[in-house]
Formats: C-alpha cells, sequence, structure tokens
C-alpha cells in the first residue's frame, strides 16, 4: 500500500469515527452547556451549596454511569464513591479504575466509561418514566421503536417529533394533578443537572476515542487485505445513530427545561 493510499484509508477511519461516535460526542458536548448555565444560576439563586440540591440523586446516578462502563469493558475499579457532599476539591464523586494498558478493548473502553453518565442519566430517565409517568413512556415507546424510519429521517424531524411528543403527553391536566408526575419532575431536574461529564470524564474519554480511531484503521487495513467492503458495513452499524439520536432529546428537552427552572428560581431570589 503506497503513502496517498494510506492516507485515504485513515481519512475514511476518521470519517467512520465521526459517523460512529459523532452523535454521542455532539449529545455530550451539548448537555455540558447546559449543565454548566444551570449549575451557574442555581449557585447564584442559593450560593455554593446550590449544586447540592440535586446532587444527592443526579451525582450517584453519573457515577453509576462510569461504574457499569467499566465492568462491560473489563476495567479493574478500585475506589468508588457515589456521593460526597462535603468534597474539599468540589468533587461531588468518583470511580477509580486501573486497565490493562496493552489491551485494546480495554483501551477503547475508555471512551465509553467517559461517556457513561450520558447512558445511565438517559436510562433512569426513561425508566422513571415508564413507573411515573405511563402515558409518556408509551407515547415515545411507540414513535420510537415503531414509527420511527432511521432511513429516511433527518435529525431535524426525529429531535422535533420527539420534543412534540413529550409537549403533548407530559404537559396534561392529568399529569398536572398526579402526584407521581411532580416526583418524576423533581427526579428528571436532579439527574439532568449531573449528566453532562467532567474535565476528567473528557480527557478519559478522549484517549479511548483514539484507540478506537486507531483500530478503525487496523480494522480497514485488513478489509482492504481481505477485499472486504467495511463502508458498508460500518455504515450499518452507525444507523443506530438515529436511535442514540431519538433517546438523547428525552435527556436534552430536561436539560433544557432545568436551565430554565434554574433562571426562574435564581430570577426569583433576586427579585
Amino acid at each position: 500500500m503506497n503513502l496517498p493510499s494510506f492516507l485515504t484509508l485513515v481519512l475514511t477511519s476518521f470519517f467512520q469515527l465521526l459517523s460512529l461516535v459523532g452523535s454521542l460526542i455532539a449529545v455530550g458536548f451539548i448537555l455540558g452547556i447546559l449543565e454548566r448555565y444551570a449549575n451557574i444560576y442555581q449557585t447564584k439563586a442559593f450560593g455554593q451549596k446550590g449544586v447540592l440540591l440535586t446532587a444527592w440523586i443526579g451525582t450517584p446516578i453519573h457515577e453509576i454511569g462510569h461504574l457499569l462502563m467499566c465492568f462491560i469493558w473489563g476495567h479493574r475499579v478500585t475506589r468508588v464513591k457515589l456521593l460526597q457532599l462535603n468534597p474539599k476539591n468540589g468533587v461531588l464523586g468518583y470511580v477509580e479504575h486501573q486497565y490493562n494498558q496493552s489491551s485494546m478493548y480495554q483501551q477503547i473502553g475508555l471512551f465509553f466509561i467517559g461517556l457513561g453518565p450520558i447512558f445511565s442519566g438517559i436510562g433512569s430517565l426513561i425508566l422513571g418514566m415508564y413507573f411515573l409517568v405511563p402515558g409518556l413512556y408509551a407515547a415515545l415507546n411507540n414513535y420510537i421503536f415503531y414509527e420511527l424510519n432511521f432511513i429516511e429521517a433527518t435529525v431535524v424531524e426525529v429531535v422535533v417529533e420527539i420534543f412534540s411528543i413529550m409537549a403533548k403527553s407530559f404537559f396534561t391536566v392529568e399529569n398536572f394533578i398526579n402526584p407521581l408526575f411532580w416526583l418524576y419532575i423533581v427526579l428528571a431536574i436532579c439527574i439532568s443537572s449531573h449528566i453532562a461529564l467532567s474535565k476528567a470524564d473528557v480527557e478519559g474519554a478522549s484517549r479511548g476515542l483514539i484507540a478506537l480511531f486507531i483500530a478503525l484503521i487496523i480494522f480497514n487495513l485488513v478489509a482492504s487485505f481481505l477485499g472486504v467492503d467495511s463502508q458498508q458495513l460500518i455504515a450499518k452499524i452507525a444507523q443506530y445513530n438515529i436511535y442514540v439520536l431519538a433517546f438523547s432529546s428525552i435527556a436534552l428537552l430536561f436539560s433544557l427545561l432545568t436551565l430554565l427552572f434554574s433562571y426562574l428560581v435564581y430570577r426569583w431570589r433576586i427579585s
């Protein structure tokens, strides 16, 4: 293989990487922005302890995401703190782990361990919805698994439809008089306030992303020698992104609501 061919292969691997995990990275980035501003308003309204109002449930779910990914990707967990309310360094929780640096699988796992809170946060929002707001869960489930066409649907169409379904099924008179609905609102705000990734999470995920990129280059090299169309295979796998986007839209909407709620409380406190 000559140099131009190898450079083409590397470029192809890069675009495959974006198609596989680009949506997850984008969701994490947007959630980070929303959470940062929500925390700013919470702090302005209630002081440095303001973030602790949501940390009691949001932080453990955040750390459980890291923990579960550690188990899936074969990392050895050495120390766990799901919540500490009086941190000296501002860290509300952590999961310390070790891995075999010669294992490509475990190196790639760093990416998914770093993004673990996104999976656990979205999963918790959906689970809470299933038990506390079943009407909304049924409407979203029907759209995502029975009506959504992942081949023809565009990003904008999916986000708009998810937001529309939630607006119609969530803000109803029946829900407003249901105590379980308000319990879910509290839980959703707590969870959404702590889904975003910390600086340490991003650094760990970045190392895993590099390993995943190298693995894709190796995969494409082998596929090239074997005459296998790796592009078509990766494209089929990447179709899952539309479902990732659909579920992520739930977290994005609640993060927006959390930001709005934090801002309104801040304005109320200073008025």
